[in-house]
């Protein structure tokens, strides 16, 4: 599958708005999952790497892409997974679930020990009890995966004014930053609340053609509240795009408040791109039944 450009009309504005579909690219291994995941296997392969080890939390896309990556290329998987309650979840865990149906095998640790994860003495841990690996950090963002980032822009883009991405450890919006026109603007909807992302993207880029958008995260990482549900359903029923709630979602929703707003100068070009992460509405969707909300719409 390929992404595509689809077009988001509308009513009474003279703005030009596009989604990139990034999210079709791969059912498991989706959206900047796979841009991030390209260059990092074919490194392992260099490196002659039979496993690969990462990290993340209960509904990780990071965890399932590279479960079904190392699947379909031939290496052995490990997730280390924050929170030792997991490890009698898995089966009503659909990220877990089935990310050890592709063959991942998990290391659960408790929230303390998860800080540690950077550490010499974890990492060392590791090795002694599974064997070299290729690790990979929590969320896929280190060079290779900013390499990969730097192709989900093409020459058909250079059209646009604006270029707007959800941003969860920095490394997609800095590759878009890298690979894009010194005459686009390339805007960021951080997931998380905080300005450290900053620190972090500039560690990728050298351009300054970039801003963060920060007013969007809807009270942070995995948050999600009753406002932006409303909003990716309508959203999916009028333009049938399916989006997630911890990323795509909020950044959607952040640049059509800016068009509101009218922040973007008048027929602006503007190009929003779609991430993935799909997997993650059916854990959303959980939590929301069980506290008796309403649930986000299941795409076809």
């Amino acid at each position: 599958m390929e992404s595509y450009n689809q077009k988001i009309v509308l009513e009474h504005s003279d703005i030009t708005l596009f989604i990139k579909r990034e999210d079709l690219l791969h059912p498991y291994v989706s959206g900047n999952k796979f841009r991030k995941l390209k260059y990092n296997l074919l490194q392992a392969k260099k490196e002659e790497k039979e496993t690969l080890l990462t990290f993340g939390g209960a509904y990780s896309n990071h965890i399932l892409a590279v479960a079904a990556a190392g699947c379909e290329n031939g290496f052995k998987t490990i997730g280390v997974i924050r929170g030792e309650e997991l490890a009698a979840k898995i089966a009503s865990n659909p990220t877990l679930r089935k990310a050890q149906e592709f063959g991942m095998v998990f290391e659960f640790v408790s929230r303390e020990a998860y800080r540690e994860k950077n550490s010499k003495a974890f990492i060392d841990a590791l090795v002694l009890q599974y064997g070299e690996f290729y690790m990979l950090p929590e969320g896929g963002t280190n060079d290779c995966a900013v390499k990969g980032c730097e192709e989900i822009l093409t020459a058909e883009d250079d059209v646009f004014d604006y270029i707007c991405c959800a941003v969860g450890t920095g490394g997609t919006l800095s590759g878009i930053i890298n690979c894009s026109k010194d005459s686009q603007q390339v805007l960021g909807f951080p997931a998380l609340k905080g300005e450290f992302l900053r620190e972090d993207i500039c560690n990728f880029v050298t351009k300054s053609n970039w801003t963060l958008q920060t007013d969007y995260h809807f009270g942070g990482y995995g948050k999600c509240t009753t406002e932006l549900i409303s909003f990716i359903n309508e959203f999916y029923v009028h333009y049938k795009i399916p989006l997630d709630p911890v990323y795509t979602g909020k950044m959607v929703y952040g640049v059509l408040d800016l068009i509101a707003k009218k922040v973007f100068p008048a027929h602006s070009k503007i190009l929003m791109i779609h991430t993935g992460g799909l997997q993650g509405i059916a854990g959303m969707n959980l939590k929301l039944r069980q506290n008796k909300q309403t649930e986000i719409i299941v795409h076809d």
